[in-house]
C-alpha cells in the first residue's frame, strides 16, 4: 500500500486502507493474504462477481481475435449487445460508452437535441431531485442534486432545476416553456439507497405524457438486474423514453449504454455524438457474456429473493438497535440508515472481514454479487449485526 502523500495519484478518492490483489466469486484477498466477504461489489459493479468464468471465456476469445476498431466500421458484438438489450427492455435503439457519466451525458444530449432539432421548440431544461447523483462530468455533476459534487466547478452549464424526490407537486410546479425532460433515479443509490414511490413514478410518467416531456431513468446502479428485474423501471409499470445503463453491465469491464425509443433516432446523425472508446469488439463481449448469464441463470429473480431475504433478516436482527432507524431497498441494493455518521461502523465491519461502503453520510451500503452464495451473504449479516450490537453496546457504557 503507498501513503496517500507519497502517491503519484490525483487525490480524488477517500481510499479505505486496504490494497486488494486478487478476487473469486463474492471473496477478495488483499496484499497480506486477508480474505474479505464482498458485499459492494465494486459499488455494484461485479454483479456475477468477480473473474466468472463465461465472461472470461468471452474476453480471451475475444482477445485472441480484436481488440480496438473505431466506430467509423460495423463490430458485430455491438450489434449482438443492442439486440439482446432491446429484445429485453423497452427500448429500441442502443449508443454504447465506456462510463455511467458518460451514458447520462449522452442522455442529457439527446433530450436537448430531441427537442431542439426534431420538435424545434428550443426547450433545453431538465428536471432531476435532490440527493440524486449522475455522474462526475460538468453536464452531470451539474444534474446531480447534492451541492458537494459541485464545489469548485463554477459555473456549471445551465438547464438544470431541482425537485424534491417523491413529490410530484414540486415537480408540476417546475415544468415551465423551458423544460423537454424529467430525469430520475428509481432508486437513490448514493443518495443514501431510497426507492421512489411506486405512484409518484406512474404520477411522473402521467406528467411527461400530458406536457410531451421526456422521461429519462438513471439506471446506472440499479440496471442489469440489481433491483430483482431486468431493469428497475419494470417494478413501476412506465416506460421511459431514455434509460442508462454501465455498472452492472460489463461484469467489472467498462462499458457505458444508453437506450432509447425509436423516435429519438432522428435527433442523432452522423458526427452529433461519439464515444473512441464505446463499444469495442472486447467491451460489448463482455456485455454479450454478462447479459446472456443473467437472463439464463434469472438472476433478477435471485436478485429479488435475496434482496428480500437480507432485509427480513437484517429487520429481525436489528429491530431493537438503537444505531439503526431504516432498513431498506429493493433487491439486492439494500440501506441500513443508522442515526450516527456510518463512518466508524463500515471500518469496523471492513476490520472484520466483510467490505461494504457507505451512501451518503449515514447509511450501510450492501450491494453484494447477484451470485453470491447464501452462506457468504450469512456471514455477511452476522458480522454487520455483531458490529452493529457492539456499537450499540458501547453508546450506552
Amino acid at each position: 500500500m503507498t501513503a496517500a502523500g507519497n502517491s503519484a495519484l490525483f487525490p480524488t478518492y477517500a481510499r479505505y486502507p486496504i490494497t486488494l490483489v486478487k478476487g473469486e466469486g463474492s471473496r477478495v484477498w488483499d496484499d497480506t493474504g486477508k480474505e474479505y466477504i464482498d458485499l459492494m461489489s465494486g459499488i455494484a459493479v461485479t454483479n456475477l462477481g468477480h473473474a466468472p468464468q463465461a465472461v472470461k471465456e468471452k474476453l480471451v476469445e475475444q482477445l485472441d481475435q480484436l481488440w480496438h476498431v473505431s466506430n467509423l466500421f460495423h463490430i458485430p458484438n455491438q450489434e449482438k449487445l443492442a439486440q439482446l438489450l432491446t429484445e429485453n427492455s423497452c427500448a429500441d435503439k442502443v449508443f454504447f460508452c465506456s462510463t455511467g457519466a458518460e451514458a447520462n451525458e449522452a442522455a442529457i444530449k439527446l433530450a436537448r437535441r430531441y427537442a431542439q432539432k426534431v420538435l424545434q421548440n428550443g426547450k433545453y431544461e431538465i428536471i432531476t431531485f435532490n440527493m440524486s447523483f449522475h455522474g462526475r462530468t460538468l453536464a452531470t455533476l451539474t444534474a446531480t442534486g447534492q451541492d458537494k459534487v459541485k464545489e469548485g466547478f463554477l459555473p456549471l452549464p445551465e438547464g438544470f432545476v431541482y425537485a424534491p424526490y417523491n413529490d410530484i407537486e414540486a415537480v408540476r410546479g417546475l415544468v415551465s416553456d423551458k423544460t423537454c425532460a424529467i430525469m430520475i433515479e428509481m432508486v437513490q443509490g448514493e443518495g443514501g439507497v431510497l426507492p421512489a414511490d411506486p405512484a409518484f413514478i406512474k404520477q411522473l410518467a402521467e406528467l411527461c405524457e400530458e406536457r410531451g416531456l421526456l422521461l429519462i431513468a438513471d439506471e446506472i446502479q440499479t440496471g442489469v438486474g440489481r433491483t430483482g428485474k431486468l431493469f428497475a423501471y419494470e417494478h413501476y409499470g412506465i416506460e421511459p423514453d431514455i434509460f442508462t445503463l454501465a455498472k452492472g453491465l460489463g461484469a467489472g469491464f467498462p462499458i457505458g449504454a444508453m437506450l432509447g425509443k425509436g423516435k429519438l433516432a432522428e435527433a442523432f446523425n452522423a458526427g452529433s455524438h461519439g464515444s473512441t472508446f464505446g463499444g469495442t469488439p472486447i467491451a460489448t463481449a463482455a456485455g454479450i457474456a454478462s447479459i446472456e448469464t443473467i437472463l439464463e441463470n434469472k438472476l433478477p429473480e435471485r436478485a429479488a429473493e435475496l434482496g428480500t431475504y437480507t432485509v427480513n433478516k437484517l429487520q429481525e436482527r436489528l429491530q431493537a438497535n438503537p444505531l439503526i432507524s431504516k432498513i431498506r431497498g429493493l433487491g439486492l441494493l439494500i440501506g441500513i440508515e443508522c442515526t450516527q455518521p456510518a463512518g466508524e461502523i463500515i471500518s469496523e465491519i471492513h476490520k472484520r472481514g466483510v467490505l461494504v461502503i457507505p451512501a451518503g453520510a449515514n447509511v450501510i451500503r450492501l450491494v453484494p454479487s447477484l451470485t453470491i452464495p447464501q452462506e457468504d451473504l450469512d456471514r455477511g449479516i452476522d458480522v454487520i449485526c455483531e458490529v452493529l450490537a457492539e456499537k450499540a453496546a458501547a453508546a450506552v457504557q
